[in-house]
């Protein structure tokens, strides 16, 4: 099969503003894959740097972003999430992003990378893009999942992040439950990790989002935390202030004996009984191996027909 490579080889730097890179084998593996994709691949120089759990001390990985943001590569991507850039937030200069996105990089990620994504788009506007990071959706060997064998670079993200980064993305669309047909709204796309999103709220880098559709995923976290996240987001007016609320996969949390029947299906009962905006479950998005690539910070169109749900910017 041909793969298409991006029009020219735009360049890609691969940079550790978060948690620390255990194994460098695994970041030079999804160098090497990103390279075959078509991209020209650099690693900053302090993407293996080590301070307790993070990728380098503050000051290091402060540096780190600024040093990518100032060199504007086609695309800037974060190795891995975990957690660190809280720390970094109050000293961000959100400019210098803000000109490296007029200047044309994609800044991508997910999980921790959500705070950097909302921060710019709270400081300075400017798109960002919610995807893939190098370590986990490029840098995994093959292995088997239970039944199933996980392959070592899921199509659908591999696909989905190249025609975003060369530009000829427009939409992603996927399946939600029954009950939203004819559903159509236009807003701004934002939103990434729950824990991080609700982290920012009554800070200067929460971005006050009105009419927007509002995305959201979450990792070990039990769906009882996820209700209390998302009863703080309803409670602070967030949720009532959106057209639409997509939600991604919500995974590896373990029930426990008390639940006695509540699960994410009977928490997002009772969240649909406390807003009225539209909660529609199925984006392929989150800590799992197939995500779609999103423009955090677009205006997007969102259609549902019958179960079809399509966001297109």
């Amino acid at each position: 099969m041909h793969h298409h490579h991006p029009h020219h080889d735009q360049s890609l730097t691969l940079f550790t503003p978060s948690g620390v890179v255990a194994k460098s084998a695994t970041l030079r593996l999804a160098a090497k894959r990103l390279h075959d994709l078509g991209f020209e691949v650099s690693i900053d120089e302090a993407a293996t740097a080590k301070h307790q759990r993070f990728g380098g001390d503050d000051d290091t990985r402060l540096a780190a972003l600024h040093r990518v943001a100032s060199a504007a590569p086609d695309i800037a991507m974060a190795t891995r999430g975990g957690y660190g850039l809280t720390r970094l937030l109050d000293r961000i200069d959100w400019k210098l992003i803000a000109r490296s996105v007029e200047r044309g990089t994609r800044w991508v990620g997910h999980s921790d990378f959500t705070v950097l994504q909302l921060g710019l788009l709270a400081h300075a506007k400017g798109t960002t893009w919610a995807g893939p990071m190098a370590c986990y959706d490029f840098g995994r060997q093959a292995e088997e999942h239970g039944e199933k064998a996980l392959p070592a670079v899921d199509d659908v993200t591999r696909d989905c992040f190249r025609e975003a980064m060369s530009g000829e993305l427009e939409a992603v669309g996927f399946r939600t439950e029954a009950g939203f047909d004819g559903l159509g709204v236009k807003g701004t796309l934002w939103g990434g990790n729950l824990a991080m999103l609700v982290s920012l709220l009554g800070t200067p880098h929460f971005p006050r989002i009105k009419g927007g559709v509002l995305f959201l995923e979450d990792v070990n976290e039990h769906p009882y935390r996820i209700e209390r996240s998302l009863l703080q987001l309803q409670q602070a007016g967030v949720l009532d202030a959106q057209k639409a609320v997509l939600l991604g996969a919500f995974t590896e949390w373990k029930k426990s004996p008390l639940d006695r029947g509540y699960s994410l299906k009977t928490m997002l009962q009772t969240l649909r009984t406390a807003t009225r905006t539209p909660l529609l479950t199925g984006l392929p998005f989150g800590h799992v191996p197939t995500k779609v690539t999103l423009p955090v910070g677009a205006r997007v169109e969102l259609l549902v027909q019958a179960r079809d749900v399509l966001v297109g910017w």
